[in-house]
């Protein structure tokens, strides 16, 4: 496949801004729906150099670590680049992640200005004497910014960022132990965002809907990152909204979206008479929609571009490679449900149990490599050696099989992988038929341990508003499907599935779920 070559303008993230500010000050780069506000490249310019000053007011110097608690808004995303365009390290706190992490990531990552919202303070309140004495807590609201006494920006002078400066750290979902601190430098996040863009093809002339939470890698690199890379805008609502999702797109005239399987089942299971005739009408044309973080069910995957009419191109990033690393070509070039696309920007290969690269249609472990490829783990050298080689190349823990066409088909993670009697069972697998199922909206099988065969599968499924069905017909359903061995032995009727802040179903919380069960 020729891809096409992309330079990127510029290293740093405020050699990016600055640029787009000089070439294209008018142009608009993000439309908040709720206040009907935009911001222009010449305004982002602006407020970053503002908030550059409040933050030598502060104290902060080029390399501390500041962070934000709150819902998406203007502050958000203005605290995250005026971050990155000072030289500070941003590290965003997930409101859902719950005290315990919280706790540990302000201890951790060495925060020293907390930016929290009404919404959010009781949160970090509750901390009590266990919040670190040196971080200072400053109210903002998510629209109007932060209370802080005005400072002016004469004077001060910004000092030099490298590519190599360490821009932003992530904590990852700690679904086992502690979560690991993700160090991302400019260089990481711009290769992020042009990954994408890359991928997408994206141009000044797009407009891309963000729905996702600033608070994760994906709303960070593929919208923001990516946006800004092209030179293109966004539209930032406070959050996901099934009601107001098409308005959003319509009326904001966007010609994309990214979003997780989640949301697409939410959006395929909502009543919506009228929007696909809304949307073939829209001055704007959806060039397509942008499925990541989690697996996207070929069922789910169908019936959402036959319901709609708008192409779902399927793709795959982690936070430790600052977003995307893999996506299907946009239509009409060759897409295939089930897999996450082929490499933009990045080498990938799949090694097996001995370490050498495996044949194509052999499963193993997917490996990636390139400039978004994360710096390190915060403080922690070991975890950071079994992690990357000493050739470059970033262990996923993703089992994978690569085809014939460079298309990779992840099969599951190799933690989350069932052990049967011997016998290897991608959960995924199970999941796939699970939704294809007309009662169920969402599915994620898993392994309990069994005394016979050291694990058994059971799966949680959710089902889908005014829908009904049985565990009886559900395991029947498996099983013609599936085989005997596959399908599995219980069925959980859930009312919402444990998921990261992306919308990526946390099995090994959801196991931990299921053994809490009354037997």
């Amino acid at each position: 496949m020729n891809l096409p070559k992309y330079v990127p303008p510029a290293h740093t993230v405020r050699a990016l801004i600055s640029q787009h500010a000089r070439l294209q000050p008018n142009a608009v780069y993000a439309v908040f729906p709720e206040t009907q506000s935009v911001l222009t490249y010449k305004n982002l310019e602006q407020e970053a150099q503002e908030y550059a000053a409040q933050f030598h007011a502060l104290g902060l110097v080029q390399g501390d670590t500041i962070s934000f608690m709150m819902g998406n808004g203007k502050t958000a995303l203005v605290l995250f680049l005026s971050a990155l365009y000072t030289g500070l390290i941003i590290s965003p706190l997930n409101p859902a992640a719950g005290p315990d992490q919280i706790f540990y990531v302000l201890q951790h990552s060495d925060t020293k200005v907390v930016f929290i919202s009404a919404a959010s303070k009781s949160l970090v309140l509750n901390l009590g004497d266990k919040l670190p004495k040196n971080i200072q807590l400053i109210d903002a609201h998510e629209d109007h910014g932060p209370s802080w006494a005005k400072a002016s920006a004469s004077g001060i002078k910004l000092a030099p960022i490298l590519a190599q400066s360490d821009a932003l750290l992530m904590y990852t979902s700690g679904t086992t132990g502690q979560p690991k601190g993700v160090v991302l430098t400019h260089e990481n996040l711009i290769a992020g965002g042009m990954n994408t863009s890359v991928a997408h093809e994206l141009t000044s002339a797009d407009r891309g809907l963000c729905v996702l939470p600033l608070c994760h890698i994906n709303a960070q690199c593929v919208s923001v990152m990516a946006c800004l890379v092209s030179g293109s805008s966004l539209v930032l609502p406070h959050g996901f909204s099934t009601s107001r999702f098409w308005a959003w797109v319509v009326e904001s005239r966007c010609s994309w979206f990214s979003v997780v399987p989640t949301i697409i089942s939410y959006l395929m299971h909502q009543d919506c008479q009228g929007q696909r005739e809304q949307l073939e009408q829209a001055p704007t044309k959806v060039r397509f929609g942008r499925s990541a973080s989690a697996a996207l069910p070929p069922a789910l995957h169908s019936g959402f571009e036959q319901k709609f009419g708008v192409p779902i191109v399927e793709t795959m990033g982690l936070t430790e490679t600052s977003a995307q690393i893999l996506s299907n070509p946009l239509p009409p070039l060759k897409n295939k449900y089930g897999s996450p696309g082929v490499a933009f920007g990045t080498q990938i290969k799949v090694i097996n149990r001995s370490g050498q690269e495996a044949a194509r249609g052999i499963e193993g472990e997917l490996l990636v490599k390139g400039k978004c490829v994360m710096r390190c783990y915060y403080k922690n050298p070991k975890v950071t050696e079994e992690t990357i080689d000493a050739e470059g190349w970033l262990h996923t823990g993703d089992l994978a099989i690569m085809d014939e066409d460079n298309f990779c088909f992840i099969t599951g993670r190799i933690k989350e992988l069932i052990i049967k009697g011997g016998e290897n069972i991608a959960p995924r697998e199970i999941d796939d038929v699970l939704y294809t199922h007309p009662a169920v909206m969402e599915a994620a099988a898993i392994g309990i341990e069994d005394l016979h065969y050291g694990q058994e599968v059971v799966a949680c499924v959710v089902l889908a508003k005014g829908k009904a069905t049985t565990e009886i017909e559900l395991i029947a359903f498996c099983e013609s499907k599936l085989g005997q061995v596959k399908t599995p032995k219980q069925i959980y009727f859930l009312h919402d599935l444990p998921k990261g802040p992306s919308g990526k179903v946390q099995r090994l919380k959801l196991v931990e779920q299921v053994e809490n069960f009354p037997s």
